[in-house]
């Protein structure tokens, strides 16, 4: 249910990069106001990771991330509602996206850090990088599903009844949550006592007592390096989610439709290799140690991002770029797992803060993703936006190497 969470979570930040391709001209829009609708999507979900997720710890997993796909519904109908219908005008239609966007944005920022949370309560120490990864395939499937489908719905109902039908998605997701999930495993009438005994082995006694506060967090070390490498890391992958379509469509002259495929083809690939390198992630981190073991699968990730990254980007041949690029997809989605199994084990019982926190610099990482590529596109051109990524994939790996088993 998280990984369907992680995939319909997608589906709704997603659907509008492929609308914007018909939406844009009938609202009047530019390329850097479409760019500023985007931000403020990633304002709203930067924001409030830190609330969310410390709501998450608080209130439970159960009734926040039910309530936040039940947000997520409602927005995204307003998406294909509101401007151009409800309000008339060019500038009227970008107010209006603007604070949807940022709603979508608020909704959705719980779904990563009280995922955590719920792995933390309910899966062994052993797996948490394999079971973030799981998780994170949802997200790869959502931006693999959601390209072909609006271009599709777009194509044959229009642009806003896809934000229409997309919408169910989230309503569905919401009910089915409610109805079967529970905050803890004790709390669930199909959970055993040695299924129990199972899920809570390896976990040090009187974590409770000296679980780190989330203003805790905010002076630890390895806490602030692991936020600054996700920084980079999500402006490479945002790079991907938002801007990939429209590189294909007027760069490579893909049409509406075949785009729609070709941008699908990257997050296939995440969704194989993304679980394959959270396994990875485990089996080094038994043999090794955590850290060490989570660290080198992030930096080969990040360094093979960056290097395929700038090889797709030059390659004369349509296709052998989107080869390239399918690849640095997977690599840059393949980091998921060993971040997110490393912000657990920072925190303990406040994994969702802790999560909430990295995901934050994540989605500021976005921010300036949204912000920077439409301007380096006006000036520069599609091959110095695409070149940002593989330096933010670059400088992303060598962050690691501060972050230590031995800090604070």
């Amino acid at each position: 249910m998280l990984t369907a969470f992680s995939l319909v979570s997608y589906v709704s930040r997603m659907n509008i990069s492929i609308a914007q391709q018909y939406m844009t001209a009938e609202l009047g829009l530019t390329d850097i106001q479409l760019g500023q609708v985007f931000s403020a999507f990633m304002w709203g979900y930067a924001l409030f990771q830190v609330p969310a997720g410390i709501w998450g710890d608080r209130r439970g997993p159960r009734f926040v991330l039910s309530a936040s796909a039940l947000s997520w519904g409602i927005a995204t109908v307003l998406t294909g509602l509101v401007p151009g219908q409800l309000v008339k005008g060019a500038t009227a239609a970008l107010v209006s996206l603007l604070v949807i966007r940022f709603l979508l944005g608020v909704g959705e920022a719980a779904t990563y850090p009280v995922a955590a949370r719920t792995v933390s309560n309910w899966i062994p120490i052993r797996e948490h990088a394999f079971s973030n990864a799981i998780v994170i395939a949802g997200a790869t499937a959502g931006s693999a599903f959601t390209p072909p489908l609006v271009a599709n719905l777009m194509k044959h109902l229009g642009w806003r009844e896809s934000f229409y039908l997309t919408s169910l998605l989230s309503f569905a997701i919401a009910l089915i949550w409610w109805w079967k999930a529970r905050d803890k495993p004790e709390q669930h009438t199909g959970v055993s006592a040695h299924e129990l005994a199972l899920i809570m082995a390896g976990r040090p006694a009187g974590a409770a007592a000296h679980a780190p506060s989330w203003q805790t967090l905010l002076k630890t070390r390895n806490v602030l390096f692991l936020c600054l490498s996700y920084f980079f890391d999500s402006y490479v992958m945002f790079i991907f989610v938002f801007w990939l379509f429209k590189y294909l469509v007027e760069v490579r002259k893909f049409s509406v439709v075949g785009g729609g495929w070709a941008t699908s083809l990257p997050f296939v690939t995440a969704s194989v290799m993304v679980p394959l390198l959270g396994y990875a992630s485990d089996r080094l981190s038994a043999r090794f140690g955590t850290l060490p073991g989570r660290r080198v699968i992030a930096m080969s990730c990040l360094a093979g991002a960056g290097l395929l990254l700038f090889i797709g980007a030059g390659a004369e041949e349509a296709w052998i770029a989107v080869a390239a690029i399918s690849l640095s997809v997977g690599f840059i989605n393949g980091t998921e797992g060993p971040y997110w199994s490393t912000a657990i084990d920072l925190a303990g019982l406040n994994a969702g803060a802790s999560g909430g926190l990295m995901n934050m610099a994540g989605n500021l990482g976005g921010v300036a993703c949204t912000s920077i590529v439409p301007v380096l596109v006006h000036f520069f051109g599609w091959q110095a936006a695409l070149a940002s990524g593989t330096g933010g994939a670059i400088i992303g790996a060598g962050v690691w190497l501060f972050i230590r088993p031995e800090a604070r």
